[in-house]
């Protein structure tokens, strides 16, 4: 693929150099759903050099109304490696790894030392904060993503952790947090107080979250904008 051809609007938009920064970055999704899959697609197309996708989960039907890699030819795949088969149909040159397991709390850190800046879509509260935290600890940048189902209105804004508001999901990331002394974290947040979804179609103890395509996407896109933005403000000889 010629680079110079496929980013040419964006070069036009950014420049030489900030592009080549982008292009030096290597940046890690962790969640590779509705949020997730629509942020690393958009940050494979804006020239990022290298993603890793983590997620351990497969496509399921549910999953064809809002998530990018949801098709009828991938159900029952890992959604990383979907993901990574779909970075690499986009931009060839892109160093792109898939790793198929989930993240979890309890089962060790992962080295993020490799990353310059992580996209967190995942939905668990107790993944979700131990990886913001050890991102911290690594001096890793971080763009994380909060609630996004039981919502109509794409309205998500992005603020310091600290600043968001009406979300559930935030405000519990936000009090863990700050148990842990993490603060400045970036957040991807709709200040709408979510609906209460019907139960119908929800199995007996299942919990019920509705969701249609329009929302965790936006979300996603807006995960990409601010990673890309981290990025860009970044010092040159910084990137890793």
């Amino acid at each position: 693929m010629g680079q110079k051809e496929a980013y040419a609007r964006e070069i036009a938009l950014l420049g030489e150099d900030r592009f080549a920064r982008l292009r030096a970055s290597h940046v890690a999704v962790f969640g590779i759903g509705g949020v997730g899959s629509y942020a690393a697609e958009a940050l494979v197309r804006a020239g990022i050099g290298a993603v890793t996708l983590v997620d351990g989960d497969v496509v399921a039907e549910s999953n064809l109304n809002r998530q990018l890699v949801a098709l009828h030819s991938t159900l029952g795949k890992n959604k990383a490696e979907v993901m990574a088969a779909r970075a690499r149909d986009i931009d060839p040159e892109c160093r792109v790894t898939a790793w198929p397991c989930f993240y979890r709390a309890g089962e060790g850190p992962v080295d993020l030392s490799a990353f310059a800046c992580i996209a967190d879509c995942i939905d668990s509260v107790t993944d979700k904060v131990a990886l913001l935290a050890q991102a911290r600890r690594a001096g890793v940048s971080a763009v994380s993503c909060m609630g996004a189902g039981n919502r109509l209105a794409a309205d998500f804004r992005a603020d310091d952790i600290e600043k968001t508001s009406g979300c559930p999901l935030a405000r519990i990331v936000r009090r863990e947090l700050k148990r842990l002394n993490v603060t400045g974290v970036r957040a991807v947040y709709s200040p709408s107080a979510p609906l209460v979804p019907a139960r119908g179609g929800f199995s007996e103890g299942e919990r019920a979250i509705g969701s249609i395509s329009f929302v965790p996407s936006a979300a996603g896109l807006l995960v990409a904008s601010e990673v890309v933005r981290l990025l860009l403000e970044r010092e040159a000889g910084a990137q890793r």
